[in-house]
């Protein structure tokens, strides 16, 4: 069994027409989406970008121990395991945080291209685009194409990674006019705050979501040419292919725009919602039933699944679950609760999250353990916490965190619990021992 695995950075579910949406032109995933099986209750783990590739490739909880650095050289990982049982593995990269600064998640792959343009070089680059193959996630979707004509009747791994849509958001002009027919070019900056008391506009954040909104069609488009070379190359019979995100983003929900809130250098609380944690997973292998699934489940699933589908043997390191048996239908219950988290910060530590920039941790981040029916967003002892019925207040309106304290105090032991399962150091634990 081959395996494609491609992820779109910040790509929120709810702008995919196959998971609801109905104004986001996303044909190709929505046609692709039709012969998968759609999770439709699969959360982030460790948050956000590079704490999430770290999640994927090991299958581990690693906001639990590993913070936004480099992928330490003894952890088992998936690139390695595919290439010692015989696999040719290829990643096609744009995301720019994989190999800088001694990152090492290049680790494992027989070749690595990295394409230029997301990262510290992204003027230069954007100074030379002419047409919009001459953009970052059309370049990357490109490169994978062309590896694939080279090496498709090889037993192969590809791991295709583009930022896009992340900010900036600046896609060619006529994916911004579907959404915004005045579109005049301008780029407007998320201010990872409070947007009305950063005195962002309105009709500013209207223009960031529809350019956002432009930037996910402009994906679409070009997974849907690398979709159609799989097929075109008869390899639909022998390979299985996942598409994934690593969260999503706030545009104005929650009073929030950016998926952080951080200043001049400073991180503070940031509550995980929906919008961010819940995200897009859709498998496809040969044979596979199209269906939809709610089994609840979680990003550090995803990589004991391919390993069993390749058939190789999950090492003991994993501490998440395959999920082949409840693609084949064979079984039908996820997991009892998911944790989604920024790597374990304490106040007066030092974050490089979102950017390799340093920021001082200032306050306790919210971490969000999910049930089928609850999220709970707790920080540490006497910090403030939020209680949501996803049932009957999907969209996180109201906090029950009053009226339900036993429930509180049940998700806020399952945390503890995995905390300590997974040998967290005790000066995390502590302060988050009790509610």
């Amino acid at each position: 069994m081959n395996v494609v695995l491609i992820v779109s950075d910040t790509l929120r579910r709810d702008h995919l027409g196959c998971y609801g949406n109905e104004t986001i032109k996303t044909p190709n995933l929505d046609r692709f989406a039709q012969r998968c099986a759609i999770f439709d209750k699969c959360y982030s783990a460790s948050f956000p970008t590079m704490p999430m590739r770290a999640d994927l490739f090991t299958g581990k909880w690693t906001f639990t121990y590993l913070g936004w650095a480099p992928l330490p050289r003894d952890e088992v990982i998936l690139p390695q395991l595919l290439r010692g049982n015989g696999y040719t593995t290829m990643a096609v990269v744009d995301t720019p945080f994989f190999i800088k600064n001694a990152y090492h998640y290049d680790r494992g792959f027989a070749d690595f291209l990295w394409i230029r343009g997301q990262g510290s070089e992204r003027r230069e680059v954007n100074y030379e685009r002419r047409y919009e193959e001459d953009y970052c996630a059309p370049m990357t979707m490109t490169a994978a194409e062309k590896w694939l004509e080279r090496h498709y009747k090889e037993q192969f791994f590809l791991y295709v990674d583009t930022w896009d849509p992340h900010e900036p958001w600046d896609p060619p002009n006529w994916y911004v006019e579907g959404y915004y027919p005045d579109y005049d070019g301008k780029v407007v900056p998320p201010c990872y705050w409070d947007f009305k008391e950063r005195g962002v506009e309105e009709e500013d954040l209207k223009i960031a979501r529809a350019c956002y909104c432009g930037e996910v069609t402009m994906v679409d488009r070009w997974v849907g040419r690398l979709l159609e070379r799989i097929e075109s190359l008869n390899l639909m019979d022998k390979t299985a292919i996942i598409f994934t995100t690593d969260h999503g983003f706030y545009f104005g929900e929650h009073g929030q725009f950016g998926k952080a809130r951080m200043e001049k250098g400073q991180w503070y609380r940031s509550p995980i919602y929906e919008e961010i944690n819940r995200i897009p997973f859709m498998v496809y292998f040969p044979g596979i039933q199209a269906r939809r699934i709610d089994a609840l489940v979680s990003a550090v699933d995803m990589m004991p699944t391919i390993l069993q589908l390749c058939e190789v043997e999950i090492p003991e390191t994993v501490q998440g679950r395959s999920l082949v048996e409840i693609l084949k239908g064979e079984e039908e219950k996820g997991r009892d609760f998911v944790v989604s988290s920024l790597p374990l910060y304490n106040p007066g530590d030092v974050t490089r999250a979102v950017d390799a920039f340093e920021r001082n941790i200032q306050e306790y981040v919210p971490a969000t353990i999910t049930t089928d029916e609850w999220a709970f967003l707790y920080s540490a002892e006497g910090e403030p916490s939020e209680l949501y019925n996803l049932k009957s207040d999907p969209k996180q309106q109201n906090n029950v965190i009053q009226e339900h304290p036993q429930v509180a105090s049940d998700l806020h032991q399952k945390f503890v619990t995995l905390l300590e399962d997974t040998n967290t150091d005790s000066r995390f634990i502590a302060p988050r021992q009790h509610l």
